[in-house]
């Protein structure tokens, strides 16, 4: 690239120069659209909004990573660019310097929608690079300095596109969630542990019931309906995950199998019986590698199976202290979480390549109780930028741990951040942080409840942290599950009834 910036061309639309051209069709080393204009991009569709906030901070970092342009040249583009979407949505009243924009790129890439817009291809940079971005430090921008960014995909009060797409509405009014969108009662009379939307889709969910069978539902367009049911499990169906793709379920059974599904047309792709013959309580698709699944089961096993041979992976397996109730992965998906029902939350380093699973720390939680669920999360907020995990932990507590390094040894522990009271006794409980949380002024966590309630709660506020109460289960609620875009909520119960809910403002 040479060193001196050509003249700006006399009209925005003016070809550039061939070396200039080749330049900008590499993507990692350009600078991202200018940001006030991204809340214009697509005004009626919120899933193509996000998706263009997920590409955005991905060139971001990918930016970060390969280093920026020459001084002169990227001025010479952000006025081309700046020219052409003005040209194309029309001048706005507030107009920035380069310096400005540089400074909001930077910011931005703070932003984070979902465990998948967190993990990074190349595993030399991924940790230190969002550690540093996340607590809004960058070289060359010294600490204390004034806050020159515009409005932008920034997570800030005064961010055009978060309002937007948060509603321009406060954290009470955004999960008042009072309307029932639908009700599904084929597994009545048999509880429903788990609920789950599809990735990155608004109307496709899934269920799974003790009944040993899975739904597999479509809220729109047309009427909700149940699109089939995958049959084939000796018994109960504890719990299921959606692989990246949305092209395979995999599922764990109370009669010691794990099924691979093809939703598409119901079909039983493979079964893969438990090597102890115990039941399966929990499993997850590994992140980075979609061919593995983590299979926890009641003989205190975690286990990595690779699903497209059926056979478990070498060096992936380790024991707990009791049964394996919960499994998560963080979101880069280099660290497996799992609970058990002796209160214990237990981390492995896991290789997204071979499987192999290495013991890193133990905390006990919760003395005689049972963990039901966990839930990881990048950050939780902006007031909380760190790691995160979610924790269900029976008796009546829901709990929320910040990530962080054991002194000396570099493995992954839990530092208490907040505790919200549940009712929770018997059932397998569970809770999820909300996808859009970082983009407004305080973040949401929900949770289940035996007391037939869906509750949410406010993780940044002292006193009276309930934000809404859901009320219409008839018996305790097992599990609750947003769409990609917050439009709907789902919450299944013990009497096998599976709500959907709509924004009151939908």
């Amino acid at each position: 690239m040479h060193a001196s910036a050509p003249p700006t061309p006399a009209s925005p639309l003016a070809p550039l120069p061939p070396a200039r051209r080749a330049s900008c069709h590499r993507r990692e080393a350009l600078p991202p659209p200018i940001p006030r204009y991204a809340a214009y991009r697509t005004p009626r569709w919120p899933q193509f909004r996000t998706q263009y906030v997920r590409r955005r901070s991905q060139l971001l970092r990918e930016q970060a990573q390969g280093g920026t342009l020459e001084g002169g040249t990227r001025r010479w583009y952000l006025r081309v660019r700046t020219r052409l979407l003005a040209q194309r949505y029309g001048a706005l009243s507030e107009q920035s310097s380069c310096r400005a924009h540089s400074s909001s790129a930077l910011r931005a890439s703070r932003t984070t929608l979902d465990r998948m817009e967190d993990f990074e291809e190349d595993p030399r940079v991924a940790r230190g690079h969002r550690r540093s971005l996340s607590r809004g430090s960058h070289p060359g921008v010294p600490r204390g300095a004034p806050d020159e960014r515009p409005p932008g995909v920034v997570p800030t009060p005064l961010a055009e596109a978060s309002r937007a797409m948060a509603g321009d509405t406060t954290l009470s009014e955004n999960y008042a969630f009072a309307g029932v969108y639908h009700v599904f009662d084929q597994h009545t009379d048999s509880a429903v542990p788990k609920v789950q939307f599809a990735h990155d889709d608004r109307h496709l969910l899934a269920c799974c019931s003790l009944d040993g069978t899975i739904s597999v539902c479509r809220l729109a367009p047309g009427p909700p309906a149940v699109l089939r049911v995958l049959r084939g499990h000796g018994g109960g169906v504890a719990d299921f995950a959606w692989s990246l793709s949305n092209d395979v379920l995999v599922s764990a059974s109370l009669d010691g199998t794990l099924r691979l599904w093809a939703p598409a047309d119901g079909r039983c792709i493979r079964r893969v019986p438990d090597p102890d013959g115990a039941a399966l309580l929990c499993c997850a698709f590994q992140p980075l590698n979609n061919n593995l699944t983590v299979v926890g089961s009641a003989r205190h096993m975690v286990r990595v199976v690779n699903i497209s041979t059926g056979k478990a992976a070498r060096g992936g397996a380790g024991r707990l202290p009791g049964r394996v109730l919960a499994l998560c992965f963080d979101a880069p998906g280099r660290v497996l979480w799992a609970g058990d029902d002796r209160g214990s939350v237990s981390s492995f380093l896991c290789d997204p390549g071979t499987g192999r699973l290495t013991k890193a720390s133990r905390v006990v939680v919760q003395a005689g109780g049972s963990i039901t669920s966990l839930s990881a999360r990048a950050w939780a907020s902006r007031e909380a930028p760190d790691p995160s995990l979610l924790v269900n932990a029976c008796p009546d507590r829901l709990l929320l741990f910040r990530v962080v390094e054991e002194e000396g040894s570099g493995a992954p522990g839990l530092r208490l951040r907040r505790s919200f009271p549940t009712r929770h006794r018997e059932q397998p409980l569970r809770s999820c942080f909300c996808p859009l949380m970082s983009f407004r002024q305080g973040a949401c966590v929900v949770t289940g409840s035996e007391d037939a309630c869906v509750h949410f709660f406010d993780v940044g506020r002292a006193a009276r942290a309930t934000v809404n109460t859901l009320q219409g289960h008839g018996g305790a609620v097992l599990a609750v599950a947003f769409n990609c875009d917050e439009s709907l909520l789902a919450s299944s119960d013990a009497a096998g009834t599976v709500i959907v809910w709509r924004r009151q403002h939908a």
